[in-house]
């Protein structure tokens, strides 16, 4: 059985804009971009919204749904009470185009800071052996859809707009650890990680993994290890050490 919902809804562009409020129909089964499509098609034909499988894969409908980053595909509207007031806002990190999109440019710009994967000369493609265990590591961060909801929830950037220069987010230290921990890259990453995309700003307080979508395990995963890699070459006093002996032989030889 239908029933009439109450929707608040964000409508504005660039840095202005308001709630308005709606009631609409929501039938069995449907989810919230099903009910923002209705508003689309029944009362507000300009309303805009960035959207695309609809199947929780391409994490192009990320919003904030009463204050919390959820995926408009996936969020079942079986989840809230039929006489619950749903607000449904654009990402709040990200600067507003028109109503719920936002400009994500800013994650575009941090994935082109990161060097690529760089495996050693003269192994070609095709003859990569690898233990499993490195595999499946990998795997579970090459599930992100690029939802960029964990970058919108990170406070580092959320509440300290200063500090986007030089924080590259959740999403792209996952990438910079997935890629050091590779065991057929040669790139170095432990310093640029630090010095250049601004992992000393997190303090693990878990919230990008609380609303990823793939539910993959950011923070204990990817960000604790790549700090205890970090620590270690600054700070671990034999690592100090066995550097000295190495850099003094070099410079030897």
């Amino acid at each position: 059985m239908g029933y009439k919902a109450k929707f608040r809804v964000w409508r504005g562009e660039g840095g202005e804009g308001r709630l308005e409020d709606f009631t609409v129909e929501v039938n069995e089964g449907e989810v919230v971009l099903d009910i923002i499509h209705r508003l689309q098609a029944t009362q507000a034909p300009d309303l805009a919204v960035r959207w695309n499988c609809k199947a929780g894969k391409c994490g192009s409908c990320s919003m904030e749904i009463n204050g919390k980053p959820r995926l408009g595909c996936m969020t079942r509207m079986s989840t809230f009470g039929e006489d619950e007031t749903i607000t449904v806002t654009p990402m709040r990190t990200f600067p507003v185009i028109k109503d719920l999109v936002t400009d994500v440019s800013f994650n575009y710009a941090k994935a082109r800071e990161i060097p690529s994967f760089t495996p050693p000369a003269g192994v070609e493609p095709g003859e990569y052996r690898m233990q499993q265990i490195d595999v499946e590591r990998s795997q579970e961060f090459r599930k992100c859809i690029e939802c960029f909801m964990c970058n919108n929830v990170c406070h580092v950037i959320r509440d300290h707009e200063e500090n986007k220069p030089a924080f590259a987010g959740p999403r792209f230290l996952m990438r910079i650890a997935e890629l050091d921990m590779h065991p057929y890259d040669v790139v170095d990453r432990k310093d640029s990680a630090q010095e250049d995309h601004g992992l000393g700003f997190c303090n693990i307080t878990k919230c990008c993994t609380e609303v990823c979508p793939e539910h993959i395990k950011i923070t204990d995963n990817a960000l604790i290890p790549m700090k205890e890699r970090v620590v270690d070459r600054k700070y671990d006093p034999l690592v100090w050490l066995g550097n000295k002996i190495f850099k003094r032989t070099g410079s030897k030889s």
